[in-house]
């Protein structure tokens, strides 16, 4: 049947039928003024016959005496290859061909101009895996793949394979990997409704639209002319039926990222020894047969001529100009076009960042609405003027021995900033950041449904994962059958399994020790400074001792987590390779959820301390709890432990965020500029040409001299936005600020990682992807712990509760209906302060009373010390307030999550509309094509459906 079509396609070119109409835009499109080298004729020209009198140079890949590679006349040798073509001839260098030959010397095309390039292969020549590597090559062209080999310019020990994938190889595996290809153009289920409900009144809208200015956040059409809607039904492609499918080009049908995808399985799967594990490129890399393989970049990113005049070079050029300058930080993402040029599951990740910066628009103007109210009222607040006015109330010493009473008033300011973060507003924000959580996760999901649809992703499916190398090899000898392909498979025994199941456990569990233990050794630290600035000899710092003590504790914690997190990352590959995982994607899952919880407990175990246990369990005056009966636990401020908190916060978030920022552009860059510096000297130490002018380069030498993309994928892109989500949700009631330098910092991410990926990284291997994985889960765990933390916040960390409980239980409006907030606070912090007789203590030569935060009864009672009615009715409250707060704010988030379908309802119309036209259409076009069978044949045609 293939034979027989491609014979058709031949004789007579395609010609759209009388019922259908063409797709105007492929799936590969490129924009209006690209350089020739990108327009290609409409069927590939023949192969030139090689003329056997002239002395061809081709490279041997059988190993020599040496054990290196040589160069040798054809005729003189016997070549590894079974077979001896253009593919394997080794011609005029590159370096010479520039000036007669644009395509080719441009490093996108063989040296004939007209083979793409659609995969790199990198070795060194002095490599000792020869014999594989020659097996590997010839098995790909037995697969199909034409190879080209070309010498590095700036290392003479590198040598790069150009493989390219021919029009019958491409339509062979696109058709075993289901690739979905366009066939019709498509008839929306809105087009016929428009016309008959409300069309004037959608003409009145339009034209009032019009009148309205036009969104600086949009990109301009002229600037993007190829991101039109590829408005095509689409279907698996068969080479059977190719006469369904829209080819008006055979060198466009296929995307770049959609050949490199097609070579990138071939690379996967075929073998260079004899073996059933003996197969793919990962394990080729692993053993430095090849030393990288990569897409190659569509060419530069920069022009000499402004792309406004002269239009984009490339989508690299255009991806640069319309994404990743810094001057358009303020644009929307070209999705579709970082879809087309690094795939799905890159342009998913953009997508969802994009969203996610977006959503935190409203989030960060409502937290600054409530600092700004706490600004506002920081100098009328009645517990500020209470704690500015107490100059005659002393409070106990922090220490016993050194350490001298202090007047309350000289917390003034530390009150005042206290009130910033802790005011009328903090409950309200706790219930609106927890909402916002998950009205963002369910329109998210909406966003990606739309995504996934305008992809052509709804009907993929991801097909069977190969298995990790890795686990091939540890597990060859113990094989099953697999209850989905029926072939025989390597298979790891539940009890192995189990077993290195139960270390990586024990293995995080340690990790998690080590972080409780550093921890544990901050608040020691703290214990130890918070008596030395108490006692300190200059006065300022011994004013200001609170903020002394939390800031030097916040920089030393910050420190160790840094420092802790490179340790993490190694503890965290070795865990997930002692596991042996089957497949990439169970690897990819199972290292991110080990990251995550490494350092989630990382950054926010000092920050739980901080918001749960600081000043809890600190004692009383003359009976305080001291660690190793040496050091006297720390206790909270009189206006309330929650600034501690904010401080916290908002120095790691900062700090980590610039130091995140930082490592992401400036190591590429300093790697990069090291290497450009290597190739100016000559070569880097392997010799090569010196090459003045990096222009002069081929784009394979370009981007063998970039860097690759991380390991481990898009987990530590990922990674860093889930922990910044954490630290805007979990304790955002402690920190309003928090959605506002995420979003500040968001703003610069998204730039910086498009500039990292369009410049300073090789290009990725395009992949496919619905969603974002394991993230989405974790986000939603995020989202329910956000809720409980901020109600236990909001009830034992902060002052509100307290303040309700005297507001309408102790102070002067408990009686009355209507009452203002600060009159009824009037003597608040007298008495959330408790009395402690100092002449209790020994060699005590002190005022004899002093006051500490507390509510305990006077020592002149009759049971003295003892907690008063009025702590018993602050403890019922704040428990209270939790049930009800996680309650009521639980209840808002299943019925927002309820309101809120995962899909739109005209999207699933228009889906089930296009799967019935599809259905009709393919079987028009069936019957059409049968009926030109049978007039060509000039009898009548009997076909099934193939």
């Amino acid at each position: 049947m293939h034979t027989s079509i491609s014979e058709i396609l031949k004789e007579k070119s395609l010609k759209p039928s009388r019922r259908s109409l063409p797709c105007l835009a492929q799936s590969q499109t490129h924009p209006i003024n690209l350089n020739h080298f990108l327009s290609v004729p409409l069927s590939p020209e023949p192969k030139p016959e090689v003329d056997v009198t002239v002395s061809l140079i081709v490279l041997c890949l059988c190993a020599a005496e040496d054990g290196k590679d040589h160069y040798m006349e054809e005729s003189e040798v016997t070549t590894c290859e079974t077979r001896a073509d253009d593919s394997s001839v080794f011609g005029t260098p590159a370096s010479l061909l520039q000036g007669k030959n644009p395509a080719a010397s441009s490093g996108l095309f063989f040296r004939d101009g007209k083979k793409r390039i659609d995969y790199i292969l990198v070795y060194k020549k002095s490599s000792p895996q020869v014999e594989k590597r020659c097996t590997f090559e010839k098995n790909l062209r037995a697969e199909g793949l034409m190879l080209e080999k070309e010498p590095s310019l700036t290392n003479n020990d590198i040598m790069f394979v150009k493989v390219n994938a021919p029009w019958d190889t491409l339509c062979k595996y696109a058709e075993q990997m289901n690739i979905r290809m366009p066939f019709r153009k498509k008839c929306y289920f809105t087009d016929w409704k428009s016309k008959t409900l409300s069309s004037r009144f959608h003409l009145r809208c339009r034209q009032i639209k019009s009148w309205l200015p036009r969104n600086p956040m949009k990109l301009d059409k002229e600037a993007l002319p190829d991101l039109e809607e590829t408005d095509c039904y689409t279907a698996p492609f068969s080479r059977a039926r190719m006469h369904h499918f829209t080819i008006n080009n055979k060198e466009t049908f296929f995307s770049n990222s959609t050949r490199s995808r097609i070579v990138h399985h071939v690379l996967q799967r075929t073998k260079y020894e004899d073996g059933k594990s003996k197969m793919g490129i990962n394990r080729l890399l692993g053993n430095n047969t090849y030393e990288a393989a990569f897409p190659p970049h569509e060419g530069g990113y920069k022009s000499r001529h402004p792309i406004k005049t002269h239009g984009a070079q490339n989508h690299r050029h255009l991806l640069y100009e319309r994404w990743a300058r810094w001057g358009i930080w303020y644009k929307y993402q070209p999705l579709d076009l970082i879809r087309r040029y690094f795939g799905e599951k890159i342009g998913l990740y953009f997508a969802w960042l994009g969203w996610y910066t977006g959503m935190l628009i409203p989030a960060a103007l409502v937290g600054v609405f409530v600092f700004l109210y706490g600004l506002f009222t920081m100098d009328s607040s009645q517990v500020s003027k209470e704690i500015c006015e107490a100059n005659t109330t002393i409070m106990c010493a922090m220490c016993e021995d050194t350490c001298e009473p202090w007047t309350l008033s000289d917390s003034c300011v530390y009150a005042k900033v206290t009130h910033l973060f802790d005011n009328g507003g903090t409950v309200f924000f706790a219930i609106f950041m927890a909402i916002w959580a998950t009205v963002f996760l369910e329109f998210w999901k909406r966003r990606r449904a739309e995504l996934t649809y305008d992809w052509d992703l709804i009907d993929w499916e991801e097909e069977e994962e190969e298995l990790r190398p890795q686990f091939e090899a540890k597990y060859s000898r113990v094989e099953r059958v697999n209850p989905i392909s029926g072939k025989p498979e390597p298979f790891q025994p539940f009890s192995d399994k189990l077993s290195r199941l139960m270390v990586s456990v024990s293995g995080i569990f340690f990790m998690i020790s080590l972080v409780l233990t550093a921890v544990f050794a901050v608040v020691v630290f703290r214990l130890i400074v918070m008596e030395k600035f108490a006692s300190f000899n200059w006065k300022f710092v011994k004013k200001n001792w609170q903020f002394a003590t939390s800031g030097t504790g916040v920089c030393i914690n910050f420190m160790i987590i840094m420092s802790l997190n490179v340790v993490y990352e190694k503890v965290a590959y070795l865990l997930t390779n002692l596991e042996h995982p089957r497949t990439e994607s169970e690897w990819e899952n199972s290292f991110a959820l080990k990251m995550f919880l490494f350092q989630f407990v990382n950054l926010n175990s000092s920050t739980f301390y901080i918001a749960f246990f600081l000043g809890r369990f600190a004692g009383r005056p003359g009976k305080y709890n001291k660690l190793f009966n040496r050091w006297r636990l720390e206790e909270c401020h009189p206006s309330g432990c929650l600034i501690d908190l904010c401080l916290q916060m908002g120095v790691i978030m900062f700090f980590k965020q610039i130091w995140n920022n930082f490592m992401e552009l400036g190591y590429p860059l300093l790697q990069n500029w090291w290497s450009r510096r290597k190739i100016k000297k000559g070569g880097g130490g392997g010799g090569g040409q010196n090459v003045e002018n990096k222009a002069q380069l081929p784009q394979w030498d370009k981007d063998w001299n970039l860097q690759p993309m991380n390991a481990h994928g898009l987990v530590d892109e990922y990674l860093e936005m889930v922990l910044q989500f954490g630290f805007t949700t979990i304790f955002v009631a402690a920190f309003p600020l928090a959605p506002l330098l995420a979003l500040l910092n968001n703003i610069i991410e998204i730039r910086l990682d498009a500039y990292k990926f369009v410049t300073q990284w090789r290009r990725p291997m395009p992949a496919r992807a619905t969603d974002i994985g394991i993230w989405h889960g974790i986000l939603e765990g995020i989202g329910v712990l956000a809720v409980i933390t901020n109600a236990f916040v909001i009830a034992i960390t902060s002052d509100y509760i307290p303040r309700f409980v005297y507001t309408f239980k102790y102070g002067p409006c408990m009686n009355k209906a209507h009452h203002h907030e600060d009159e009824c606070l009037r003597g608040y912090m007298n008495s959330s302060l408790s009395v402690f007789d100092m002449s209790e203590l020994k060699n005590s030569s002190q005022p004899r009373y002093c006051r500490y935060r507390d509510y305990r009864a006077p020592p002149w009672s009759s049971v003295p010390y003892e907690f008063t009615l009025q702590f018993w009715h602050v403890l019922a409250a704040r428990l209270a307030f939790i049930i009800v707060f996680e309650h009521l704010v639980f209840g808002i988030k299943s019925f927002i999550a309820y309101l809120i379908p995962d899909m739109p309802k005209d999207l699933c119309d228009r889906m089930r509309r296009e799967k019935y036209l599809m259905q009709e259409m393919m079987y028009e076009a069936e019957l059409e094509h049968l009926q030109k069978e049978r007039k060509k044949n000039g009898r009548r045609y009997h076909h099934e459906w193939p």
